[in-house]
Formats: structure tokens, C-alpha cells, sequence
């Protein structure tokens, strides 16, 4: 009898299950939002929650837990200096994790994530569902200088010329 036991399976086993939940957690960490099935969803969400509690905390020990639990680790090769740069501002789900998303939810108690119904899947029927962050405002690139006037005098002259190329072919 399976009394009192929530865990949903998901037709697979108990490592397969861990293994793709922390993957989807993973995904979702570093794209903010992820499509799936509405079941995996539903079991990735509480797993995503207790990360981003732990990722409140910003103590080693949690940043170990965190790092044991989503099964991270560094580039498995050696990089340059600007790849291992890129990879960490890109990549890092640790990083990421603690230095964006948390700080982002440090006054909210609970309920980082929402699930948003959506179609079914042409397939075999599943309902798809997308898993996103609550109220997450990624922080604001920085300000992007405006054109200089010369630039947009130049920039203008290449449409024409573009244009006028256009016409003449057609």
C-alpha cells in the first residue's frame, strides 16, 4: 500500500527521477522558465523551492547542499580565461542561483515558482505546462549608450544604398 506517500513517480526510478528533477531545476535556473509536462512540473516545483530557500541562506554549507543536491560541478574541461568567464556568467548554476535569484526572493516566505496550464501535447496528449519564478526581475543590464550623431548619419546612407539595390535587381 502506498498510505501517506507523495512521492510521484513518474514511471521511473529512484535515481533516474532525482537525476531529471535536478535537471529540470537546473533548467530552470538558468533559463527562468521551462516547458514541460504538467507532472513533471508539479514535482519539480516543491525541489526548485527548497533550492531557492537554501540559496537564501548564502552559507557555504548551503551552497554545498545545493551544489550535492542539483549534481553541479565545474566545466569538465580546461578552459581560457574568457571561456571560464563566459561559463560562469552564463553557466554557473551556483552563481546564478545565489547571486541573482535568491537576493531577488529574500523578502518572500515561500512560493517562488508558479505553473502555468497550457495545451495539450500533439503527441500523446500530455498536458504541457510551463514552470517559472514569481515576481523574478532580472537585473537590469547596463545602460546602452545612445548613437552618436555621426554613427546615424552613416548608419542611414547603408539603408539607402541597400534599398537602391533592391530596386535595381527588381
Amino acid at each position: 500500500m502506498r498510505h501517506l506517500k507523495r512521492t510521484a513517480k513518474l514511471g521511473r526510478t529512484f535515481e533516474h527521477r532525482n537525476a531529471m528533477l535536478a535537471n529540470l531545476v537546473c533548467s530552470l535556473i538558468k533559463h527562468k522558465r521551462v516547458t514541460t509536462t504538467l507532472a513533471k512540473a508539479k514535482a519539480a516545483r516543491p525541489v526548485a523551492e527548497k533550492i531557492v530557500t537554501l540559496g537564501k541562506h548564502a552559507t557555504l554549507q548551503s551552497r554545498r547542499l545545493v551544489a550535492a543536491r542539483l549534481h553541479t560541478h565545474g566545466p569538465t574541461v580546461q578552459l581560457t580565461k574568457e571561456e571560464r568567464q563566459k561559463w560562469r556568467k552564463d553557466d554557473d548554476i551556483l552563481r546564478i542561483l545565489f547571486e541573482e535569484i535568491a537576493p531577488a526572493f529574500k523578502e518572500r516566505n515561500g512560493g517562488y515558482t508558479r505553473i502555468v496550464k497550457m495545451e495539450q501535447r500533439q503527441g500523446d496528449a500530455a498536458q504541457k505546462a510551463i514552470l517559472e519564478w514569481v515576481d523574478y526581475a532580472p537585473p537590469a543590464p547596463a545602460a546602452e549608450t545612445p548613437e552618436t550623431g555621426a554613427e546615424a548619419k552613416t548608419a542611414e546612407p547603408a539603408k539607402e544604398s541597400t534599398a537602391k539595390t533592391v530596386e535595381a535587381k527588381a
